[in-house]
């Protein structure tokens, strides 16, 4: 019997390994608004690596964030709960409290259930990298992490450390983390296929949140095509690192995208080269809307792509966010979609394409219908809804709530303001009044959608 129940183990472990288990790849941006690729507008810089993305597959038109502000957000994507569920609705001091509930079976211990490989490079977000314990991603399912310490250190591209499977590696003053951090990558996806095992690559970028921090090489580059912006702007703040200053945030900017791309191009080309691509769907998102930090000028770039509001803002410029998905074979080339999408789909989404249960503190839905183009089974939201609470309190800042074309906001002390996309999705007319009806049934779903934490 014991030889029996081996090898039925052995056989159902195997099935996990399957080779036609598609491989994932994530890559989230920090702080990269609606209008700062150009395959969404851009129009100062070109982005053609990460424009492949959408030229050879989807690009989403209405899709949210978690949050709009870093750690909320991120714990969205990880937990499936949207923001009036979670348990992180705001940045908090120094990450404590941040950590991912260890009670919850969490995105990549998804993956991990059915046998793959899973990793994370770059900006965590939510707790120390290099403790032990709940913060640490290693404890939710990751096999491998390397990047930053904190969420504060990530504020400069310069740290004198790294973090490797939960300790401090020592950088060469002058490091660039984020290219060291891609080699990570990169280097996990090739030992993935190696040992031919499906795997998860989750890339947290730092770019294109401040400092301005770029190469050398294309910072120098972009400074001379923006000579008139050449000053200079220091003391940005980054934990207890130091920070260096920036000789022409508007360069840096333009620099750190080109990077991003570059390295988005690196990524595309590796696949082709293990002869994975057509097993690997990769997707592309940003935590939040446009910032204004660090000497960025989102007005100068027209970051949020006209939309109005930034991040730390509930309004459609500080939550919607650019969404693509490349996935050869599977999602037709050259497609958009409309399809109303946030965060917390990416959970049930990957549930549904590893046949995996759905974990029970989900709240989104699957959009694997609408990546497969199945528009006929594609089930809809009857609302999104997100709240913001600023630390340390956590006291409710703001709330928003999308139904279809409509879209309600309220800031905390002031009265709902309710606005029609389809007709204005710039939110310039509040139609509050006009709509008593439609405001009374916003209400009832910020009510309904809203669990107070522990300090409200």
């Amino acid at each position: 019997m014991k030889v029996h129940a081996y090898l039925f183990f052995l056989l159902a472990h195997l099935s996990v390994l399957a080779v036609d288990k598609p491989n994932v790849i994530y890559i989230l941006t920090d702080d990269l608004g609606y209008g700062d690729l150009s395959c969404y507008g851009q129009k100062k810089f070109q982005t053609p690596n990460i424009d492949r993305l959408a030229k050879e597959g989807l690009k989403f038109t209405a899709h949210y964030s978690g949050n709009t502000v870093c750690s909320p957000s991120r714990a969205v994507l990880m937990t499936g709960q949207h923001s009036g569920h979670c348990y992180i609705r705001g940045n908090l001091s120094g990450e404590k409290g941040a950590a991912l509930n260890p009670r919850m079976t969490v995105l990549p211990e998804v993956f991990k259930s059915a046998g793959y490989r899973t990793g994370a490079f770059g900006k965590w977000g939510l707790g120390h990298t290099h403790l032990q314990g709940d913060a640490n991603p290693l404890s939710h399912g990751f096999d491998e992490f390397y990047g930053w310490k904190s969420q504060s250190i990530a504020h400069t591209y310069y740290p004198s450390t790294a973090v490797h499977n939960g300790k401090e590696v020592p950088l060469k003053k002058g490091t660039y983390l984020h290219i060291p951090m891609m080699e990570h990558a990169r280097g996990f996806i090739r030992s993935s296929v190696k040992a031919k095992k499906p795997f998860f690559c989750y890339i947290p970028t730092a770019i294109p949140h401040a400092a301005m921090h770029a190469p050398k090489e294309l910072h120098e580059k972009w400074r001379k095509k923006f000579s008139q912006y050449d000053t200079k702007v220091g003391k940005y703040r980054a934990g207890e690192e130091e920070c260096p200053d920036v000789q022409n945030p508007i360069a840096g900017f333009a620099a750190m995208m080109e990077h991003l791309d570059n390295e988005v191009g690196a990524i595309l080309a590796l696949l082709q080269e293990l002869k994975v691509d057509e097993n690997t769907l990769v997707m592309f998102a940003s935590d939040n809307g446009a910032h204004k930090e660090g000497g960025h000028n989102p007005t100068f770039w027209n970051s949020t792509g006209s939309l109005r509001g930034y991040k730390r803002d509930m309004h459609e410029g500080g939550i919607r966010t650019p969404m693509l998905a490349r996935w050869p074979g599977v999602i037709s080339q050259g497609t958009t979609t409309a399809h109303i999408s946030g965060f917390q789909d990416v959970l049930p989404t990957i549930c549904e394409l590893i046949d995996r249960p759905v974990p029970r503190q989900n709240d989104g839905i699957s959009f694997l219908p609408t990546l497969r183009g199945e528009k006929q089974k594609q089930q809809a939201h009857g609302y999104l809804y997100f709240e913001f609470c600023k630390s340390p309190q956590q006291k409710i800042f703001s709330q928003a709530v999308r139904m279809g074309d409509w879209k309600a906001y309220r800031q905390a002390g002031q009265p709902l303001e309710l606005f029609n996309l389809a007709k204005d999705p710039y939110e310039k007319n509040d139609l509050a009044r006009a709509n008593p009806d439609l405001v009374a049934k916003m209400k009832a779903v910020i009510k309904e959608a809203h669990k107070p934490l522990p300090t409200q």
